[in-house]
């Protein structure tokens, strides 16, 4: 599992993030799981939206590409 840049977080703990957020556990659970701040749990989960909703923008750039 890769890990996400610009984090402070050790990836041992970005993996458990990853793996809840995965699961559908709520950010605040996750907190008291991983043993980080809500906060932080809740952004980590924010940027996991947006790097999955990139990729779906990307993916549909490359369905939809070219004339019709």
């Amino acid at each position: 599992m890769g890990s996400m840049r610009k984090c402070q977080l050790s990836k041992e703990k970005q993996n458990l993030l990853i793996e809840d957020f995965e699961a559908g556990a709520t950010a605040r659970c996750t907190a008291g799981l991983v043993g980080v701040n809500p906060k932080t749990a809740m952004h980590s989960f924010y940027r996991l939206r947006e790097i999955i909703a990139y990729h779906f923008e990307q993916e549909a750039d490359t369905v939809f590409s070219g004339e019709l």
